[in-house]
Order: structure tokens, then C-alpha cells, then sequence
């Protein structure tokens, strides 16, 4: 098995990929583009993560035309509403999962409410909203960019997709759905290990082995790694 590394920055294979863990959460950031900079989508803005956008953006040229959303829990969505302003973009979210645009907590449990009492978690609606659909190719930045919904850890988790292209693996941001060595949980309102397993089985594990995986956290995998290594991923084939 190969070593497991985190998410090094900017990568190519004719396709701009910038990634970076957010704020306290660790959530991973991205940012894509077509190589050479232009019109670009920013993925899981999480939280303090406008002004480390700012910068890649600028020092690559690039111009965000959209926010996409892997689901709607805040660690994934914190500087949502900041990082549309900034831009005057839309989010992309499937519509199962946009009642946390509104209210960030409603999907956390009483504990994670509790340990976020003393900060802000107002609305984070931007002014446009869009939705995902599974299958769905948003129509953003000049990617080739397909949407699979995976619930299981949200009701509204999906999973970006991109096609691979000669000497280009298929790339995956998987958001909480999958880890490199774990899975998401399940144990939040919305989540369900059985629907889980399903996402899993049928929309990931159908991958090619070298896919890469980027995930919400931790650092990148490829769907043949986990499959021969993730103890959760067992008997799902």
C-alpha cells in the first residue's frame, strides 16, 4: 500500500486542484480550476478560510464563479456566506441538506451545540442558492464535474466527481462520506450507517482502483486503498 499523505496544495494532470485544512475543524478546502488559472470552483469553505481563498486566488489567477458544498455541517460551511460576498458567487448544495444554510446547528447533536454556544451561527444563506442533483453536471468553471449523492452521513452528502483524462485519475472529493481509513458518522440528525453503506457500496466503491480521494478530512487515499484497507468498506464490495 502506498503511503497515505496530506493534501500537498496545488496539483495538476490538467486540472488545478488547491486544498488546505480550515480553522479549528480541520476541514479541507478546495479550490479547482482548469490549469492555467480562469474561471474556478471553491468546495467546503469552512471556517476562517476567506482569506487563505483570497490568496490562492490571486496568486493563480484565478476567477470563482460558484461555491460547492459536500453537505451543509458548519465545519464544512462556516465562511460560506463571507466567501459568496467576496466573490458575489452562488453556492451549489443538495436541497436535502440546505435547512442547515439557515440553521447550522440543526443537524448537530446537543453536545456539539453546547461546545459552539460562544460563537456565531447565524444564517449562512447567501443571496443565490442552486441545487445539486445526483448525477448532475454542474455547469461551472469549465470542469468536468459530476454530482453523486451519498447520504448517509447527511441526507444531502455528495460526493464531486472529476473524469480522468489520459494520464489523469478520476479525482473524488468525498466530503465526510469517506476518509482516508474511516467513513463518516453517523450518530448526527440525518445520518444513517445503513444508507451509509449503500453510498458507500454503490456509488464509490464502483470507482477505479486509482481514483484519488479527497476527503473533508485527514489526507488523500485512492479507492483501491480503501478498498483492500478500510475496515469499514469490508463486505461492501
Amino acid at each position: 500500500m502506498r503511503e497515505k499523505s496530506a493534501f500537498p496544495g496545488p496539483i495538476g494532470w490538467g486540472v488545478f486542484i488547491s486544498g488546505f485544512p480550515a480553522g479549528s475543524f480541520q476541514a479541507n478546502c478546495f479550490l479547482i480550476a482548469p490549469e492555467g488559472g480562469g474561471p474556478a470552483v471553491i468546495v467546503d469553505p469552512g471556517e476562517d478560510a476567506t482569506e487563505r481563498i483570497v490568496e490562492i486566488v490571486k496568486q493563480n489567477g484565478l476567477a470563482p464563479v460558484a461555491v460547492l458544498l459536500t453537505h451543509g455541517h458548519l465545519d464544512h460551511t462556516a465562511s460560506l456566506l463571507e466567501v459568496c460576498r467576496t466573490f458575489d458567487i452562488p453556492v451549489l448544495i443538495h436541497p436535502d441538506d440546505e435547512y442547515m444554510l439557515d440553521d447550522p446547528l440543526a443537524a448537530l447533536s446537543s453536545q456539539l451545540k453546547e461546545a459552539l454556544a460562544d460563537r456565531p451561527t447565524g444564517s449562512l444563506r447567501p443571496e443565490q442558492v442552486l441545487h445539486l442533483v445526483d448525477g448532475g453536471a454542474p455547469a461551472v468553471a469549465d470542469l468536468p464535474i459530476t454530482v453523486d449523492h451519498t447520504p448517509g452521513h447527511t441526507g444531502g452528502s455528495v460526493v464531486f466527481r472529476i473524469a480522468g483524462d489520459g494520464d489523469r485519475p478520476e479525482v473524488l472529493f468525498t466530503g465526510d462520506t469517506l476518509f482516508a481509513g474511516s467513513v463518516g458518522r453517523t450518530d448526527l440528525p440525518g445520518g444513517s450507517r445503513e444508507v451509509l453503506d449503500r453510498s458507500l457500496a454503490g456509488k464509490l466503491l464502483v470507482r477505479p482502483d486509482a481514483a484519488l480521494v479527497l476527503p473533508g478530512h485527514g489526507p488523500t487515499s485512492s479507492i483501491g486503498d480503501e478498498r483492500r484497507t478500510n475496515p469499514f468498506l469490508q463486505g461492501l464490495n
